[in-house]
């Protein structure tokens, strides 16, 4: 008989942690509307830089590739290897979504990593790469969400469902939980990991001279790249299984 009030202070509970704010963040005011505009802003920040590189140095491809064309046709490369390994010979529709979140991420942790967003002032708030916010990473987890339930009802029907009384219908609870702990460890991991990284920069910037910080600024770029490649190749595999059917 407590199982339901018990269940909504939970939900109550994951409500409240919606809102706590470490540092200040920046807001605008559009009419009633309170716009998230840090997340906004560095977002369209990193989309520019993306959309622009690409035009600038695809735009015209050549027969003889110039150094920009090769280094995208590596990139393309190694994000269609990346889905091919996880999806197995399926994987060709998913390489644009895989390899989206990928770029998007990893240019995001990046700009955390090399621009001190925090040390430039507003006058309200501050900005953070886009991934240092939760709402991100979780907009970011939710596609692939639902990417993955799109993959194996596309692919084997209603049948798809099966898969949570499998081995044994004991496990059916267990393995719906499965479903709804795959987003929040993706989100929460990538999360977590570039809030620490801009932390100890800034902390480190504000307390010792600004040489002492640039090792941990390139350690920063290190783990930046290898959180973009674990969330790609996590949600790479989840689709992958939710293809071929079995955990």
């Amino acid at each position: 008989m407590n199982v339901i009030p018990c269940s909504i202070k939970t939900l109550n509970g994951l409500y409240d942690i919606s809102d706590v704010e470490l540092g200040q963040h920046f807001y605008c005011q559009i009419g009633d509307l309170q716009i998230h505009a840090q997340v906004l802003i560095t977002s369209w920040f990193v989309i520019a830089i993306l959309l622009g590189s690409v035009i600038i140095t695809v735009w015209n491809p050549k027969t003889i590739p110039t150094d920009g064309q090769n280094f995208f046709e590596y990139i393309l490369e190694f994000i269609r290897d990346l889905s091919k390994t996880q999806m197995g010979e399926e994987y060709g529709p998913w390489v644009p979504f895989i390899g989206t979140m990928f770029l998007f991420i990893f240019v995001s942790n990046w700009s955390g990593a090399i621009l001190p967003w925090k040390i430039i002032q507003l006058p309200h708030g501050e900005l953070a790469a886009p991934t240092d916010d939760i709402n991100t990473t979780v907009a970011l987890a939710l596609p692939t969400s639902g990417a993955y339930f799109y993959a194996g009802l596309t692919k084997r029907g209603l049948a798809y469902f099966a898969k949570y009384i499998q081995p044994t219908p004991i496990l059916l609870p267990i393995n719906i939980l499965e479903d709804f702990t795959k987003p929040l460890s993706l989100s929460f991991r990538l999360f977590g990991n570039i809030l620490a990284d801009e932390l100890i920069v800034v902390v480190l910037v504000s307390l010792v001279p600004s040489v002492v910080p640039i090792p941990v600024m390139f350690l920063g770029l290190f783990t930046s790249g290898i959180q973009a490649l674990i969330f790609a190749t996590l949600s790479a595999a989840y689709i992958g299984d939710s293809i071929e059917g079995h955990h």
